[in-house]
């Protein structure tokens, strides 16, 4: 569609300042098109601009001139999926399109929903339409499981890597999707607990995968010692690139092994901090926890799974008892919370403790 306006002839040279200056004045009609002819543009106005607005155009470009002119109107772009997909997929089917995606660098991760499978392609390529800056496009085929914490991943749109560089408060993050667990959802958890962590502490993070808790203390505490132990020989490989990529070798250890056995051979006593980022099975690891911690006492950070109608009340209260039972006593809780929707009425939450 076209519509003649009335407009400002302009130099191409004085294009730009002359655009800042139509917007500023608040002339110009933001539906239409600029025009380009030769050496010259044309920008149109929403309305007749005043005597004091003309001068002031032409002392930003004396060679202004008001002219009339035909314009194309500017296509509305789409800003969902669902305006994306309107005429390709039935009402039905809009309605079960993801409201969200994770995005890991430049991949995104997506749930596809049964009923949509068969259009997996067709949604695929409108996220990648949808974000600029999204490269491939990954559908989870499965849940987290295993020892590992991966699931399974098909792509279904842009290029077939699953390996790319987070950014996340500063830090940097080399991850494979397919080969080591990472989450996004857990920055802002990340970003806490390393503003907790104090000067001289040394901090086990049993669980640390490609290191975002790991790193982000580092990156914050000055003077500081994190042991940081996984059971994934691909997360350790990942973790030790990011501990040279943001320059933290002398501050991050990272120690392959189950953090049972690790704790036993090599950390009995050490830490004034524990995270345990494993909410599936993070409970089998309390007394690991416990022996790690120094015998003075110190704090842990842990992971769970809650169910309506359970509560952080009762989460509480039993990770209290876990603590009497390897023979250490959770004095008191600092602080919880819901972290994160994981399932219909399930969330992932976070308890930090001061174990004595």
């Amino acid at each position: 569609m076209s519509r003649r306006s009335l407009s400002v002839k302009v130099r191409k040279i004085d294009g730009k300042k002359t655009l800042v200056l139509v917007n500023k004045l608040q002339l110009s009609d933001r539906q239409l098109e600029i025009k380009r002819i030769g050496d010259f543009i044309f920008i149109p106005f929403a309305r007749i601009p005043s005597e004091l607005e003309l001068e002031e155009l032409k002392r930003a470009a004396s060679e202004a001139r008001v002219s009339t002119c035909i314009f194309r109107e500017k296509a509305e772009r789409a800003t969902t999926l669902a305006e994306l997909l309107d005429r390709k997929l039935s009402p039905q089917l809009l309605s079960s399109l993801p409201r969200s995606a994770d995005i890991v660098g430049n991949i995104a991760v997506v749930e596809i929903p049964p009923e949509l499978q068969a259009f997996e392609d067709l949604v695929g390529e409108a996220i990648l339409t949808l974000n600029k800056n999204v490269r491939t496009v990954l559908a989870k085929a499965g849940a987290v499981s295993g020892t590992y914490r991966l699931r399974e991943l098909g792509i279904i749109a842009g290029e077939k890597c699953t390996v790319t560089v987070h950014k996340e408060y500063g830090c940097r993050y080399y991850v494979d999707l397919s080969r080591a667990y990472f989450s996004p959802r857990l920055s802002t958890e990340h970003h806490r607990v390393a503003s907790l962590v104090r000067e001289g502490e040394t901090v086990l993070d049993m669980f640390a995968g490609v290191g975002p808790f790991a790193i982000q203390i580092a990156r914050t505490v000055r003077n500081v010692k994190v042991y940081a132990a996984d059971a994934n020989p691909n997360a350790i490989e990942f973790l030790k690139k990011n501990v040279r990529l943001n320059r933290v070798e002398n501050k991050v250890i990272p120690i392959m092994g189950d953090a049972k056995e690790v704790v036993k051979e090599k950390l009995h006593g050490m830490a004034d901090r524990v995270i345990m980022n494993l909410p599936e099975s993070a409970k089998e690891f309390i007394c690991a926890a416990c022996e790690a911690l120094k015998q003075a006492g110190g704090i842990v950070h842990f992971y769970g799974f809650v169910k309506a109608p359970d509560s952080l009340e009762n989460m509480q209260s039993g990770f209290a008892d876990a603590v009497d039972q390897c023979g250490r006593k959770a004095e008191k809780i600092l602080f919880s919370r819901l972290v994160r929707a994981t399932a219909p009425y399930e969330w992932q939450y976070v308890l930090d403790a001061q174990v004595a």
